[in-house]
């Protein structure tokens, strides 16, 4: 017999658990609560509502998607957390099945505020990241940016083709980093 989950993190890898098997729809007190081989209540003295729980798990699992192994270093360049980005949304596409599009509809879609902040946060933390990349990258040519075109332009429009390829479930970054050798660096590409 497993051990009963007895705390906040333990009840949330259980959720993430359940996502992977059965999607974000399985995500019940009831059915959380049963997983976990504790009682209703005990759900609910760790979380107030199913609001809660569910918000707190879809954030457990984005900060699975994207979270930076064990000394990781920093990106060296906008190529390298193009990358990364790609192969993470292939891992969570992998690990969670349908997460991406069932979280985005039915957050965008609906009144569920708490779920929808905590997808904005995650976005705006991607957003924030490929920023500081770009602002570190040593291979950006000095004029690749001004007033008119701003690395938080460049990625907003990034980000949305990393949405775009999680859609169509594509993961080859090629494209994309063809964009950035040409944008960015300014030459031709080689062997990216």
């Amino acid at each position: 017999m497993k051990p009963a989950a007895t705390s906040k993190e333990e009840i949330l890898a259980v959720c993430r658990a359940l996502i992977h098997s059965q999607g974000g729809q399985a995500l019940n007190v009831r059915q959380v609560a049963a997983a976990c081989d504790i009682s209703v209540g005990t759900v609910y003295n760790y979380f107030g509502s199913k609001a809660e729980l569910v918000g707190a798990a879809i954030e457990s699992v984005w900060y699975d998607i994207f979270r930076c192994s064990e000394g990781q270093e920093a990106f060296r360049t906008t190529q390298d957390c193009i990358r990364w980005l790609f192969a993470r949304i292939a891992y969570g596409s992998q690990q969670y099945p349908g997460f991406f599009t069932l979280h985005s509809v039915n957050f965008v879609s609906s009144e569920k505020q708490e779920g929808k902040q905590r997808m904005q946060q995650a976005w705006q933390h991607i957003l924030t990241m490929l920023c500081k990349v770009m602002w570190l990258d040593p291979q950006i040519r000095p004029d690749a940016f001004d007033e008119n075109f701003t690395p938080e332009q460049f990625a907003d429009l990034l980000f949305s083709l990393l949405l775009a390829a999680q859609l169509r479930g594509q993961y080859d970054p090629a494209p994309v980093l063809q964009l950035v050798q040409r944008t960015l660096y300014g030459t031709s590409p080689t062997s990216l």
